[in-house]
């Protein structure tokens, strides 16, 4: 006999229950909406996602002197970076050299092409989490982590993190592309 593994959320105890419950979801749900606003504004004005524009402008600060260097200065994992930087040297934003000190290193930096898209970006959403994120004591981070962590846990997912909304364009929308694909009305 197989068994239901779908948790079921619990019943809402009292009206606080319920209000924290609300305060949490719309706090999630305005954060969400906040990034995936921003790479859609990201994808329609420069034909990059909102993943590669984070990682044009953690570039922008200084070139990386490695993947792992860059995956440390995006808070993402060395795999996950890499499939973003290997997007952006294709459309030759960044270029991927080898170190002058140490031949076995790649150095990673911005083309002119790609400062030059920086300069008409819009606001990335990312760094405004972070900024937000490390505006919290090392404790309140802590926790915060340690709560999300649960809630991934209690949720079963189990993909590995990518960058923010990496993972849903596979292929860039082209800034001067300005036709529709769908007239249907978008809610």
């Amino acid at each position: 006999m197989a068994t239901n593994t779908i948790r079921r959320p619990a019943p809402a105890r009292t009206r606080k229950d319920s209000a924290d419950l609300t305060a949490a979801l719309d706090a999630i749900r305005r954060i969400v909406q906040s990034l995936r606003v921003s790479a859609r504004a990201a994808e329609r004005r420069l034909g990059v996602s909102g993943a590669q524009l984070f990682v044009l402008h953690a570039l922008a600060e200084a070139p990386a002197h490695s993947l792992n260097e860059l995956a440390a200065r995006t808070f993402t994992h060395q795999s996950s970076v890499s499939v973003v930087v290997d997007r952006l040297v294709r459309r030759r934003l960044v270029s991927r050299t080898r170190s002058a000190e140490d031949g076995r290193r790649v150095v990673l930096a911005l083309t002119p092409s790609g400062r030059s898209l920086l300069r008409s970006s819009p606001e990335v959403a990312q760094i405004r989490l972070i900024g937000a994120l490390r505006n919290l004591s090392g404790s309140e981070c802590r926790v915060l982590a340690r709560h999300l962590g649960r809630i991934v846990r209690e949720m079963g997912v189990t993909d590995a993190p990518a960058l923010f909304f990496e993972d849903a364009m596979q292929q860039p929308i082209r800034a001067s592309n300005t036709r529709r694909r769908s007239t249907a009305p978008t809610h």
